[in-house]
């Protein structure tokens, strides 16, 4: 088994190829106003479970029409379902961009919370949105574990973790608090274009050498030929 000390090394190690494959900077794959705050909120509350293209397709004609926190409070909730209903689970989002834009007016001063346990008292915040937001709006460190996120740590590391708040805690543990907003837009580019949850294409992986998942496969290969051979004896 590996030490704790060993995946830390691995961490920075993963770090400095993610950086040298996609750059140093955040990207950020959601398009908002940033003179509205709570726009940067709403398209990542309406990302769950849902493409960042198909989100963008829908905000941009959402946020003509609902063009500030009011009209959202005062939006008709069937009619805002159906403003957003490619996003998929209409209904619940709906309610949610609702109860969070009143939520804001009334307690916040229609500002965004720049407190992760504020955040995530508002309605459809979880800890992943809360994360990702803070980190986007206010620069805060957080470890954002979305389904990519969480896939793919579990190989690199082996973490035999699925809750996403579990996952969250080793990772913060494992990578250094200055890498982790970083850790989640490149984990994410990596799941989209190397390490696909459908067609992994390991061969190609520039962190191959460096994976335990690749490495655990590795040992079972070696192991199945070895008796293989011992067969044919």
């Amino acid at each position: 088994m590996t030490s704790i000390s060993d995946k830390k090394k691995t961490a920075k190690e993963i770090v400095k190829r993610l950086k040298k494959a996609y750059g140093s900077d955040i990207p950020n794959y959601l398009n908002y106003n940033k003179k509205k705050p709570y726009e940067c909120l709403f398209a990542v509350m309406l990302s769950a479970q849902c493409t960042d293209d198909r989100v963008n397709k829908v905000t941009k004609e959402l946020y003509k029409k609902y063009t500030s926190l009011k009209d959202f409070a005062n939006a008709n909730l069937k009619t805002l379902e159906k403003d957003i209903y490619e996003v998929g689970f209409y209904h619940n989002k709906a309610i949610s961009l609702i109860e969070t834009a009143k939520l804001l007016l009334e307690k916040y001063n229609g500002k965004v919370p720049n407190d992760f346990d504020e955040m995530i008292k508002l309605k459809g915040v979880g800890r992943k949105t809360a994360n990702v937001v803070l980190g986007k709006l206010y620069d805060r460190s957080g470890m954002a574990v979305d389904t990519h996120v969480n896939r793919i740590s579990n190989k690199l590391f082996s973490l035999n973790e699925k809750d996403p708040d579990k996952v969250e805690k080793m990772l913060e543990e494992l990578v250094e608090k200055k890498d982790w907003n970083l850790w989640n837009t490149h984990i994410i580019a990596l799941g989209r274009t190397i390490c696909k949850a459908r067609k992994e294409d390991c061969e190609n992986c520039f962190l191959l050498d460096v994976c335990e998942y690749n490495n655990k496969g590795l040992k079972n290969r070696i192991k199945n030929e070895k008796e293989k051979i011992k067969k044919t004896k």
